[in-house]
């Protein structure tokens, strides 16, 4: 066993209990999250583990209303001895999403955390069962080799979509998660919307409120379609709708382009809450040790709300030439009058509203002054 500190978390690790230090930049953004959207009110933490996040979401973002839900005894246990140690008393169950979902009788929460091993396709409809207007679902991936590609056939199970497997996986990735999440909220009569957004190391994480009403689940829906991508020039192609678009040639190149979804087309992020995040990191720099999430939570916040990107080393590479800056990349297109900026989703990418016969121009151009 160790103590450890974290936050205003202190906490006993215990042997079979999961509790992962890298994560600690996570667990930093969500309680940035929740006091940056004014979430108040009932809070389960579904996936509690040690405990760590439901203390930290009392101790930081003021929620004394938090139940701590863990089907492991052993887990239940330690998150139990933390709370004793961190002097809170909130609920703590041992029992599994399922069990506890199914008490028909139970109140619906306003923040719901759900953050499992793997994919957390098994417990959303259940969760929805708990959900109500406005209610804030935070949930968590690491089954992120499916959702990008690496295991098509299991994403297809899983998720109902085509992913893909290239250069875009990390945000087609996000876009399938919150496109099962927009058709599974809508049987239950909620639309969703996509405050933020987050692929990081080995987990995607998005952060969502519901709105009740038929009108904006269906509204949600309509926000989901598919997209085609282009293997030789690199271009990409979407649109709305629960009918594939046809996919064939290449507008650009005329190759064969490849179709992906359903997935989410709509808006991932919400740049008023990130804004409030970022203030937050800058007037508690020395509390939150978040160097790390704050230089992401900076990107997500800059990142131009165009669907997807190009990365630069991929399409100098179709091109056939060593490949260009995407700093100088962007900086030529913007001063062109584009929209553009750098992506989380790669180092090497960048979003802009151009097309790629311009990118490719601005690709020529920069290599021409070189």
């Amino acid at each position: 066993m160790e103590i450890v500190t974290e936050g205003s978390a202190r906490i006993q690790t215990a042997s079979g209990v999961f509790y992962n230090p890298k994560m600690r930049n996570l667990r930093d953004i969500s309680v940035l999250f929740l006091k940056a959207a004014n979430a108040k009110g009932r809070l389960l933490d579904s996936t509690a583990a040690t405990g760590v996040r439901g203390i930290r979401y009392a101790k930081e973002a003021g929620f004394q209303d938090i139940t701590l839900l863990d089907i492991n005894t052993s887990s239940s246990r330690n998150a139990t001895k933390n709370l004793k140690m961190n002097k809170l008393q909130l609920r703590c169950m041992n029992r599994s999403i399922q069990s506890f979902c199914a008490d028909g009788k139970r109140q619906a929460f306003d923040v719901i955390d759900l953050d499992p091993f793997g994919t957390p396709v098994p417990y959303i409809n259940d969760l929805l069962k708990i959900s109500k207007d406005g209610t804030i679902f935070m949930v968590t991936a690491t089954d992120t080799a499916v959702l990008c590609g690496a295991h098509q056939n299991a994403c297809l199970k899983m998720y109902g979509s085509v992913p893909m497997h290239n250069e875009l996986c990390k945000e087609s990735g996000i876009r399938i998660l919150i496109n099962f999440i927009v058709k599974s909220a809508a049987q239950f009569n909620f639309g969703t919307e996509a405050m933020l957004s987050i692929s990081d190391m080995h987990y995607m994480r998005v952060f969502v409120r519901l709105n009740a009403g038929a009108r904006k689940a269906v509204d949600s829906v309509k926000q989901c379609g598919f997209a085609s991508f282009c293997p030789k020039c690199h271009s990409f192609y979407y649109a709305p709708g629960l009918t594939p678009m046809h996919c064939g040639k290449c507008r650009f190149c005329g190759a064969e382009t490849k179709l992906f979804g359903p997935m989410y087309l709509g808006r991932i992020q919400d740049k008023t809450v990130i804004s409030r995040m970022l203030h937050s990191t800058d007037a508690n720099a020395d509390y939150y040790q978040t160097a790390d999430a704050n230089a992401l939570l900076q990107t997500i916040f800059e990142e131009s709300e165009e669907l997807f990107f190009y990365s630069i080393p991929k399409i100098t590479k179709s091109m056939h030439i060593s490949s260009a800056s995407p700093e100088k990349v962007m900086e030529l297109l913007i001063s062109w009058g584009f929209r553009t900026s750098r992506t989380q989703f790669d180092r090497d990418g960048i979003k802009t509203a151009a097309g790629i016969e311009t990118v490719r121009k601005a690709i020529t151009s920069v290599k021409n002054m070189e």
